[in-house]
């Protein structure tokens, strides 16, 4: 629904657009979100007989580079007054990026049970530490596991290969739900 409704604003700008859109690409992986944001924001920007009024509000931190190089993209945040062991939003709008993501903050006033919140602390402390490359994320149960999709079986190597070579793009629904369904015989 989100991407028909976008694709609409898209297809149908003019100069008197008012464009509100928010959190564009949530609900898919952060790649594929922040692509589409980013291709998203560049075409509002280029569009020479639709100069659309825009607030773009977003969770991509990186897109507020594009600024640098969109002259007519400007980097707005609310401001926020951080007390010891939470937040309070100000509700004042403030030139500039954001200074940092508070979800976790959030996640806290929105009620999640501490455990769960201390638990997010502690792997965002983890996942900071190396941004590039999922690290080794110690369990809250149990000693430290490297996240990976396949390991080395042999089964499920062939799987991963099959994988790789499936022509998703033209699959049809029923094929795909097919091939999964073979797949999990192949792993009994």
């Amino acid at each position: 629904v989100e991407m028909t409704e976008t694709a609409s604003i898209l297809h149908n700008l003019t100069s008197r657009s008012l464009v509100l859109m928010d959190e564009i690409g949530r609900g898919t992986s952060t790649y594929d979100g922040m692509s589409i944001a980013w291709a998203i924001l560049e075409h509002l920007h280029h569009q020479p007989e639709a100069r659309a009024k825009t607030l773009f509000a977003t969770h991509y931190h990186e897109l507020s580079q594009l600024a640098h190089d969109l002259p007519r993209l400007h980097n707005y945040h609310v401001a926020v007054k951080e007390v010891p062991g939470k937040i309070l939003f100000l509700h004042q709008l403030q030139p500039g990026d954001s200074p940092h993501s508070f979800g976790i903050h959030v996640a806290q006033m929105a009620g999640l049970p501490s455990v769960v919140v201390e638990r997010a602390n502690a792997i965002l402390h983890t996942l900071e530490q190396s941004p590039k490359d999922m690290p080794e994320v110690t369990t809250a149960q149990g000693p430290a596991v490297q996240l990976k999709l396949f390991a080395a079986d042999p089964a499920l190597e062939k799987l991963r290969k099959e994988l790789e070579q499936l022509p998703v793009d033209s699959l049809t629904p029923m094929e795909a739900l097919m091939q999964l369904h073979t797949w999990q015989q192949s792993l009994k």
